[in-house]
C-alpha cells in the first residue's frame, strides 16, 4: 500500500470529517466481497477505489492499531470501512484491498 493520507489525529476526528465530505455509508468485507450496510450492495476489487486512508494507533496501547478507508464505488456509492492493521489484521480483507486501486483526491 501506499504511504496513507493521514491528517488527524484520532480516528473519530477523521470519521466525522470523511462523512461530512460525502462518506456516509458504512462498509463490511465479507464473503470475499465489500458489502454496503445501507444498501445491501456487494462490490468486487474492480468496482470499488480507495480515495484516502487513515492509520492509528492506540495512545495507551501501540498494538491497538485501526486504519479508516474511504471508499468510493463505480455507482457513485461513497463510505468508510473501519479495520485493524497489525498483528489483528483480516488477511483475506488485505487481499482484497491489496486488488483495489488507491487514488486519492487532490480536492479533499
Amino acid at each position: 500500500m501506499k504511504k496513507s493520507s493521514n491528517r488527524y489525529a484520532h480516528p473519530i476526528e477523521a470519521f466525522r470529517a470523511l462523512k461530512a465530505r460525502s462518506y456516509k455509508n458504512d462498509f463490511k468485507f465479507e464473503d470475499g466481497k465489500m458489502h454496503c450496510l445501507a444498501t445491501g450492495k456487494k462490490y468486487t476489487p474492480s468496482e470499488l477505489t480507495v480515495r484516502e486512508y487513515h492509520r492509528f494507533e492506540g495512545r495507551t496501547n501501540p498494538s491497538d492499531m485501526s486504519i479508516l478507508f474511504a471508499i468510493e464505488c463505480k455507482d457513485g456509492n461513497k463510505g468508510l470501512l473501519f479495520s485493524a492493521y497489525g498483528t489483528y489484521a483480516d488477511h483475506q480483507l488485505i487481499d482484497f484491498l491489496n486488488k483495489v486501486p488507491i487514488k486519492v483526491r487532490e480536492d479533499g
